[in-house]
């Protein structure tokens, strides 16, 4: 049996992704193994995936709330964040060199781990992009200037990776583009959604989305009661932008009053520490981890981040977003979302009011039909693509052309 292992490192909507992938492959007869932070140790295996811990013993969601909590100014948040996750890659590598010995194919994810320690052992790779603008546009012809601008910023993208080079002695890599890129780039996002870059070399190749439904969920009765005594909610789903480093309670009562003076039910997630002290009105109900594919077809609009998670999850499930995004990459996504008339205007992150939060929501209800009816146009699409299935043919691809 061929075996696979990719490495993810991030928030659960970093990780999700991959565990779709890991089980499409092993549907396929593969056997696959996902490294993450020890801390996903519980949702990777409760998905019947293979894991193996990489990188310190850390609670993601704390850390990236620490981040965000310090830094409100969000180009600051992301390079800080991207900091954060090299450190982690750096000092990983032994572990991720370990789970790579004997692989037949390295997945290389959006943060390269692996693509290094795959170079030394000889083992051919994949990679995934989950944010296409990070991809370098080769063809495209450059001034003198932008090539100037381009090659410093690569370098510098380049320079956490090149501690790793040094350590198996490999040369350094002039740039990022060196490292990675060296077969199929999948990127699994909807054509629909994202036209492909004229720029890009024809490795890039835009997959479709991610997910499967998971039918085999079924809600505990108090809210299996809640769904069905009433018209659809709202789902409040900030993802770990809602992980509280201290309690929240005044950011969680600008959305509770919110929702009270427009008359919406609504679903919260996240909050956790805020909710300890805080008595919700009876429409409306707090909720842990639920299935995107069960949850937001249950909900009349979302109120997300814009992750990459909640990002897709909103288009392929069909329901109109209200953006709150808090870093750069989540603006990105946002503006993606208004752009293809599925969700009102972003709301700033770091300037919440329940003002701000009641204008989104009334002019969401003012254009509900057309936004509804546009994403729900979005979701037959998207689902006739069979991303998963896809990805997984240009991955036995490379296996076979490495027997």
């Amino acid at each position: 049996m061929k075996t696979i292992v990719m490495f993810s490192m991030g928030t659960r909507g970093d990780i999700q992704p991959y565990i779709y992938l890991a089980q499409e492959l092993a549907k396929n007869g593969y056997d696959v193994v996902l490294g993450s932070h020890p801390c996903w140790k519980g949702l990777i295996e409760s998905s019947n995936v293979k894991f193996v811990p990489i990188g310190p013993d850390i609670d993601i969601d704390k850390e990236a709330a620490h981040i965000r909590g310090k830094y409100n100014n969000p180009v600051l948040s992301m390079l800080k964040t991207m900091n954060f996750v090299f450190d982690i890659i750096v000092n990983s590598t032994d572990d991720v060199y370990e789970a790579c010995k004997g692989k037949n194919l390295i997945v290389v994810s959006h943060s390269m781990m692996g693509a290094i320690e795959a170079e030394v052992l000889g083992i051919p790779t994949v990679n995934v992009t989950l944010q296409p603008e990070m991809i370098p546009q080769k063809l495209k012809p450059q001034s003198f200037f932008g090539k100037l601008t381009g090659g410093v910023i690569a370098r510098q993208i380049a320079k956490p990776y090149n501690k790793i080079r040094k350590k198996y002695n490999l040369k350094p890599a002039k740039d990022i583009g060196e490292i990675t890129y060296k077969n199929y780039n999948l990127i699994p996002i909807s054509k629909y959604v994202k036209e492909r870059n004229p720029y890009w070399e024809d490795r890039h190749i835009i997959t479709g989305f991610w997910y499967r439904e998971e039918p085999e969920y079924h809600p505990d009765e108090e809210f299996d009661n809640f769904l069905n005594d009433g018209e659809k909610p709202i789902l409040l789903a900030l993802g770990a932008m809602s992980f509280e480093e201290k309690a929240e309670t005044e950011k969680l009562d600008k959305f509770v009053k919110a929702f009270q003076k427009t008359g919406n039910r609504a679903i919260i997630q996240g909050f956790q520490k805020s909710l300890k002290q805080y008595e919700l009105p009876s429409s409306m109900i707090a909720v842990g981890s639920v299935p995107h594919s069960y949850l937001f077809e249950k909900c009349s609009m979302v109120i997300h981040h814009c992750g990459f998670g909640t990002a897709s999850s909103s288009l392929i499930y069909g329901i109109p977003s209200i953006p709150v995004p808090h870093v750069l990459d989540q603006k990105g996504q946002a503006d993606m979302l208004e752009k293809h008339g599925v969700a009102c205007k972003a709301l700033d992150g770091h300037k919440l009011t329940e003002e701000g939060i009641v204008a989104a929501i009334n002019d969401m209800q003012s254009h509900y039909d057309e936004r509804y009816q546009k994403v729900r146009e979005l979701s037959e699409k998207i689902r006739e693509e069979k991303g998963l299935e896809y990805s997984v043919g240009y991955i036995i691809d490379i296996l076979n052309q490495n027997r």
